[in-house]
């Protein structure tokens, strides 16, 4: 089981391609908040859902401050699929061996209709300007999840 972050620890930091095949690395966006959010799978129901959130509020995130980067285990290619099929505006990168996932808390057990499995936990990071945690949420709810952002952040 990972290691859960917690508010104040240094966000790790990562360097991932995103759905061009260009390296998206956290280190980048110092001087920015981030929202990093990660994602079981592009294309379904769910991340579908959450995603598009996040593209219908980019703007006032972005007006506050905040970058969003989505991290799922698929591969450039169904992200890049998944970007042109749903018309994201947010920057999705992949992490197919789960190294950035893991080093977040955001693989392990779950619990799934019941059973424990092991797989992506939805979560959901904002990181401060200076790489810091600010806060640290899991097992959240693909649906409302944005929208309950934009509100504990007072935007």
């Amino acid at each position: 089981m990972s290691e859960r972050l917690q508010p104040g620890d240094t966000a790790p930091a990562f360097s991932l391609p995103d759905a061009d095949g260009d390296q998206v690395r956290l280190a980048d966006r110092l001087g920015r908040k981030v929202i990093v959010y990660f994602y079981p799978a592009a294309l379904t129901p769910g991340c579908t859902k959450q995603a598009c959130d996040f593209t219908d509020n980019l703007q006032l995130l972005a007006d506050a401050g905040y970058d969003v980067i989505g991290v799922s285990p698929d591969k450039p290619e169904k992200l890049a699929k998944f970007r042109e099929q749903e018309n994201l505006k947010v920057t999705l990168v992949a992490d197919p061996e789960k190294e950035v996932m893991k080093a977040y808390g955001a693989f392990g057990e779950k619990k799934l209709y019941g059973k424990t499995v092991t797989g992506v936990i939805r979560s959901t990071v904002v990181v401060d300007e200076a790489g810091k945690v600010e806060r640290a949420l899991y097992n959240v709810k693909a649906t409302g999840h944005v929208a309950k952002i934009i509100k504990d952040l007072g935007i």
